[in-house]
């Protein structure tokens, strides 16, 4: 047995003390699956957190709590008799190499297009369902927009090109200022968001990637706000718009300079 199987039963064999009736873990013992599914959601925020910021130290710690939540559902599923690790394990293997006959078989497969045009073809017949079917409702919702619309592309309903959903955006836009009303309004931003996530689809963007590096780089900005007010005595609540926006848009131009120096050297 190899250090990666001996570490993993180890992980394991801890789960299982945790959750043993007699002297294990009061908290763990009172979770099940839905009160551990939002950690489970948490910790691969913290891995894909942790990926952004090439914190690679970091990562380490962050994949192995991601790792404990798949030992987690798998003990509870054990103790309900439903499958234990090992079957999860089996599982993803035995469809890694279904999905691969190019590497397992002998399927002729030269690039990566060709591997992804077959990678689908092959959970479409998995699914054997509707063309939206198995898009998890718990993803985030810019994230789940994005693979309804190429759930929906595979089949031909979509947009011809970037150009079209620009166009689809400026009339949602115009349709949020003409809306009345709280239920309208949220609607109208609904759609607009949807296609917001569809122009990103189009342009090769990740729109949930997209929008947490755009939080990022408000929280520095706005610290760096923070700061240069802190600089000259004040606090945002002591200063207005005005000089706020003034702060902000030096920091921007500063920023491209710095991106235009790093680019030219």
């Amino acid at each position: 047995m190899g250090e990666a199987e001996r570490e993993t039963r180890r992980l394991i064999e801890i789960m299982a003390r945790l959750r043993d009736p007699e002297g294990g873990c009061p908290w763990d013992l009172e979770q099940d699956f839905r009160s551990i599914a939002p950690y489970t959601i948490e910790e691969a925020y913290e891995v894909a957190d942790a990926i952004d910021r090439q914190d690679w130290e970091g990562l380490q710690g962050e994949l192995g709590d991601l790792l404990l939540q798949a030992v987690y559902h798998a003990r509870l599923a054990e103790e309900a008799g439903l499958f234990d690790f090992a079957a999860v394990a089996r599982s993803v293997a035995d469809k890694m190499i279904a999905r691969h006959p190019h590497v397992f078989g002998d399927v002729g497969i030269r690039t990566a297009e060709q591997q992804t045009a077959a990678w689908e073809a092959r959970k479409a017949e998995e699914r054997q369902g509707r063309t939206l079917d198995g898009v998890a409702l718990a993803l985030p919702a810019l994230q789940r927009a994005a693979k309804l619309q190429a759930r929906a592309a595979r089949v031909g309903f979509d947009w011809p090109d970037a150009g079209a959903v620009l166009a689809k955006i400026a009339e949602e836009a115009r349709e949020v200022a003409e809306a009345e009303g709280p239920e309208a309004r949220e609607e109208e931003i609904g759609d607009l968001l949807f296609a917001m996530a569809n122009l990103a689809r189009h342009l090769g963007v990740e729109p949930e990637t997209a929008l947490r590096r755009a939080c990022a780089k408000f929280e520095r900005r706005f610290a760096a706000v923070e700061d240069e007010l802190a600089r000259r005595g004040r606090s945002p609540a002591q200063s207005d718009l005005a000089e706020m926006d003034a702060i902000w848009n030096e920091l921007r131009a500063a920023e491209r300079v710095s991106r235009q120096g790093a680019a030219e050297s």
